[in-house]
């Protein structure tokens, strides 16, 4: 097991806690979690793209000229695929891209995502996120002082309404609790800022 120093919110050390090697300690499976990432990824396609046949196409009722004799191909409609404003041949229509992958595939990619943030740093550990009212600058004010990076993501144990609201609007700032933690977003955030009940959390699901 590593210790890891905890601190508050002022980015002071107060203690230091012993994270689990069955969850922050493994050696990361790289195929894991790219299957789980692409699979995330996938599932948030929206697959609402969507273009005419021939039949969606309005007009085109009347057979341009007769079947023989005029010397032209053959028509039956102005909306064919090769007819300007005709329908579109073979284009994409809706439909849902999502996918599930192995349970085991998907808790093996969690762990070994958090024990690279841990492996090379990437984690803060604080003693715990709460806002007091709804105001953007207290969290800027933890983000500073606990040395946030350019993407963050910040876990807690459960929903703190006003914590969750006055980071809302901070770029590249994500908020999340220990049971909704993914993959995808693990392995996009620079920063893994995580409360210790949260830690505790994800070592009794996880460990």
């Amino acid at each position: 097991m590593a210790n890891f120093d905890v601190v508050d919110m002022s980015g002071k050390k107060v203690s230091t806690v012993e994270l689990s090697d069955a969850v922050f300690g493994i050696t990361p499976n790289e195929k894991a979690v790219h299957e789980a990432v692409v699979n995330f990824l996938a599932n948030q396609r929206q697959g609402t793209q969507n273009t005419k046949i021939r039949m969606e196409v309005s007009g085109g009722g009347k057979k341009p000229w007769r079947q023989k004799g005029t010397g032209h191909a053959r028509q039956g409609s102005t909306r064919a695929p090769q007819w300007t404003h005709g329908g579109v041949a073979l284009g994409p229509k809706p439909r849902d891209y999502s996918y599930t992958i192995n349970k085991k595939v998907k808790r093996l990619a969690v762990l070994s995502a958090l024990s690279d943030k841990a492996a090379t740093g990437n984690i803060v550990i604080v003693d715990k996120l709460a806002a007091d009212a709804y105001k953007t600058k207290t969290v800027v004010a933890m983000l500073t002082a606990v040395g946030a990076a350019k993407k963050n993501l910040v876990v807690n144990d459960n929903v703190d309404n006003m914590f969750v609201k006055s980071a809302a609007n901070i770029p590249g700032v994500k908020t999340t609790t220990a049971t909704s933690v993914n993959t995808y977003d693990v392995v996009n955030a620079d920063k893994l800022i995580i409360s210790l009940e949260a830690v505790k959390k994800l070592e009794e699901v996880l460990g």
